[in-house]
């Protein structure tokens, strides 16, 4: 039997450059379909790269048998125009599934993972051992040609790693980035069939025409369902799957959703009504703050809906207020939707928080609220020492620094939190609903830190007007709440793993 034809160089090395790098744009998108499902954690995006990876295991071995068994010619624009039918197929499943596995249970996080990767990865994955085997007509030569087709697949991804980072992400949502994946790879399968039947007329595709049309038609009707599927986004930011819902019951009322989270609550026509509980209790804390409604000096970390800020311009007229936000796309539709208005008394700085605060200068503010959030975690570099520490310094003699946490029974990132601000702060308390406390459900905890001792009398009378009752821990009870937490720190924060 006569030896398969090598392709040429040029096109073996678009081949491996193409294949490579569409399973990378595959895998970055992965994460932003997902994250309105099961969210954007660590174990998110573990669980993604690591189905990723074994998708490419899997196909990379498939197509190294496949390609000792069958004239890898015949299989080139076949596994192309199979991947992407899969790819088209990615919306639907993560929409329609997702809306089934909703939640950040691992079993639901790795199978929706899977729904999002595996199949167009494993066939992508099949092309460079193909390819491989064509170019390999001088033994000879075997190490020049693998680690040339290896290290093109390497660029192809790196390529497609940075341009969906700073590019594709950008510049169109995250649908239409995998619809488009899917038409490319499309248009390469057929292109590259026609070329190679044109070259080597005797070749013939695997399967009969009725089967190929069968799979066709499920290619069309998996791109329309992808086209069509739910989408849990009105904005796509560079961060965030956004929505604003409108309250029914209250003219005025919106809700901020980012990746199907209620994060925010805004009345338009009252900034002083503050909804979630949480929101009310550091609320209190800035009716407590100096005396009467003196303007304040405020630093935001995180903005959300910039429903604090807008209280705290609201009912202390003339304030100085500095929100950092990381996600402008956020920012532009809480401008659109939310009615915020930035200008000399509140400015906005996109950025990360930490970047920003240590630009901040010392003892500047009077009020430094925290809360900032991926999904549902405190971003783990803004939850150590390092970073209660430039609080601190930033936070004046008589000011106070009030930062929003979420936790689970057995409240073990709360605990270290609380260890890790009472480890620069010298006075700490924390406000949260006893059940949460006593570790029976989930709930917000706000943590309150100063350098002068806190005026808990006062904060505990303007906790008794929310609307639910909540605990205010101090002393030998938080001490005892605390027991032996670790303190997390730069080199040491397990966040994720702590809510887990």
């Amino acid at each position: 039997m006569e030896s398969p034809r090598a392709l040429p160089s040029g096109l073996a090395t678009a081949l491996v450059f193409f294949a490579s790098g569409a399973g990378l744009v595959l895998e970055i998108v992965a994460l932003r379909l997902v994250g309105p499902y099961v969210g954007v954690t660590l174990q998110v995006s573990s669980s993604v790269i690591g189905v990723s990876l074994g998708a490419i295991a899997y196909g990379t071995w498939l197509g190294g048998r496949l390609a000792d068994k069958l004239d890898p010619r015949v299989l080139l624009a076949p596994a192309l125009l199979l991947a992407a039918i899969a790819t088209g197929l990615t919306l639907p499943l993560v929409r329609w599934g997702g809306e089934i596995l909703r939640g950040g249970a691992a079993p639901a996080v790795l199978l929706l993972a899977a729904c999002a990767t595996f199949v167009p990865m494993l066939l992508l994955s099949t092309i460079s051992p193909m390819v491989v085997k064509l170019q390999l007509s001088d033994l000879s030569r075997t190490g020049s040609v693998v680690g040339r087709l290896s290290s093109i697949g390497t660029l192809g991804g790196i390529t497609a790693t940075l341009g969906t980072g700073f590019i594709f992400v950008a510049a169109m949502p995250s649908s239409w980035i995998v619809l488009t994946l899917a038409g490319l790879l499309a248009l390469g399968g057929f292109t590259l069939g026609w070329w190679l039947r044109r070259r080597n007329p005797s070749l013939t595709l695997p399967g009969k025409p009725r089967t190929r049309a069968v799979v066709l038609t499920i290619g069309l009707v998996g791109a329309g369902l992808g086209a069509s599927a739910p989408n849990p986004c009105d904005v796509e930011t560079a961060y965030h799957c956004a929505r604003v819902d409108h309250d029914k019951n209250v003219a005025g009322g919106r809700t901020l959703l980012l990746n199907s989270a209620r994060h925010s609550y805004v009345d338009l026509n009252d900034p002083t009504h503050l909804e979630f509980a949480y929101v009310q209790w550091l609320g209190a804390l800035i009716d407590v703050q100096s005396t009467g409604a003196a303007p304040l000096d405020a630093l935001h970390l995180g903005g959300g809906g910039f429903t604090v800020p807008a209280y705290v311009e609201a009912t202390r007229p003339g304030s100085k207020q500095l929100v950092l936000e990381l996600d402008g796309g956020l920012v532009d539709l809480d401008k659109q939707e939310l009615g915020l208005k930035t200008g000399p008394n509140l400015r906005v700085r996109v950025g990360d928080a930490r970047i920003g605060l240590a630009d901040q200068p010392d003892q500047a503010y009077d009020v430094v609220v925290g809360d900032a959030f991926g999904h549902l975690v405190v971003p783990w570099h803004l939850a150590t020492r390092e970073m209660a520490a430039d609080i601190a310094r930033v936070v004046r003699p008589g000011g106070l620094y009030a930062q929003n946490v979420i936790d689970y029974p057995p409240n073990r990132f709360i605990r270290a939190e609380l260890a890790t601000v009472a480890s620069v702060f010298p006075h700490v308390a924390l406000i949260a609903p006893k059940a949460a406390i006593e570790g029976t459900t989930g709930a917000n905890f706000v943590i309150v830190a100063a350098k002068q001792p806190l005026p808990l009398p006062d904060i505990r009378n303007h906790l008794d007007l929310v609307d639910e009752p909540v605990e205010l821990l101090s002393g030998p009870e938080l001490a005892a709440f605390i027991n032996d937490a670790r303190i997390l720190t730069d080199d040491y924060a397990p966040v994720d793993q702590l809510l887990s």
